[in-house]
């Protein structure tokens, strides 16, 4: 009786630990079921979409931006492109010379690049003077020192070199005060346009250098040009509002790319128009006692043949060498 009573207690003793056992584990389970389900939200509340959840630890910073290169092939030619230098020429080997001033007219069909809205020529030149790159010369005339204002005496600030190719034109502006009632007027110069320069000055001298037995021409200086306002029925032509002295732009129009018509390729610099003679002109005076223009003495189509005939006669000066 003894052996029964104990085996119950036994039992019972086992079934109560196994009870409480169950019992603990039972919130685990009910805690790892909550984790796994969703939350519902409840009906009156409002629930905003935070979107998928990043790891800002992970982040990873955005890369500087870098320019894609607009083509297919990068032009670095006409960029590092060097000057090719004229020849040393010595004054006993000079056994001719000839200056001449001719002008280039951009709305001629073969110059018009030159006044391309992609790349102007008087473009290239004022961002070349206001970096300090390039001197622009005082074109004034009269002077003691230089008498027709292209001896490059006198260097002008950058400011003053784009007023002059305004042309002097202003405008009358009101200035109002403070309640707005006009009080007074004043003249404010007008904004320079690039499209109003469409015509350039070149001085150039013709050397024979009998060292070599080459008649060529240099290009000592350049201008662009602009029409001054005059009284009216009074045509003072155009007239240089700056000069630059052509050695020392070289370099600069050296990397200068000129557009052509014909293909987005050309290689060709402003440097190379000038120095190949890749544009059209005509002579509009010669080096000569009386120290005149051929509009001081030819008039109307006559200036034409006059500019013809000086173009001429230098031609002839060279095949003359040539005759035996």
């Amino acid at each position: 009786m003894k052996k029964r009573i104990l085996v119950v207690v036994l039992c019972l003793a086992c079934i109560t630990s196994y009870g409480q056992t169950k019992k603990k584990k039972r919130p685990a389970k009910k805690a790892a079921a909550t984790t796994n389900r969703q939350v519902k939200p409840q009906a009156n509340s409002v629930v905003s979409n935070p979107g998928p959840s990043v790891d800002t630890s992970k982040r990873v910073p955005m890369k500087p931006f870098e320019r894609p290169l607009d083509g297919y092939f990068k032009k670095n030619n006409i960029l590092n492109a060097r000057v090719t230098p004229y020849p040393n020429l010595r004054e006993s080997d000079v056994a001719f010379a000839k200056r001449v001033w001719r002008e280039i007219d951009v709305r001629d069909k073969m110059n018009t690049y030159l006044a391309s809205p992609k790349r102007r020529l008087i473009d290239v030149l004022l961002d070349a003077i206001t970096a300090g790159e390039l001197t622009a010369y005082d074109a004034t005339q009269g002077k003691k020192d230089d008498i027709n204002g292209d001896g490059f005496s006198t260097p002008l600030a950058a400011g003053a070199a784009r007023a002059r190719l305004a042309g002097g034109d202003s405008s009358v502006v009101s200035v109002p005060d403070k309640d707005g009632n006009i009080v007074s007027s004043k003249m404010v110069a007008n904004e320079f346009n690039p499209d109003s320069v469409i015509k350039f000055r070149i001085k150039e001298d013709w050397v024979f250098d009998k060292q070599r037995s080459v008649f060529e021409p240099r290009i000592i200086g350049i201008a662009p040009l602009f029409k001054p306002k005059a009284a009216p029925g009074v045509d003072v032509g155009y007239q240089p509002a700056f000069w630059v002295y052509f050695p020392e732009a070289r370099p600069i129009l050296a990397t200068k790319e000129v557009v052509s018509r014909a293909s987005d390729g050309t290689g060709l610099s402003f440097d190379d128009v000038f120095m190949k003679r890749i544009f059209n002109s005509y002579i509009v005076k010669e080096s000569n006692d009386k120290d005149e223009s051929v509009k001081d003495y030819a008039q109307g189509i006559d200036k034409l043949y006059e500019a013809e005939r000086i173009k001429k006669t230098l031609m002839d000066w060279e095949l003359n060498l040539w005759q035996y």
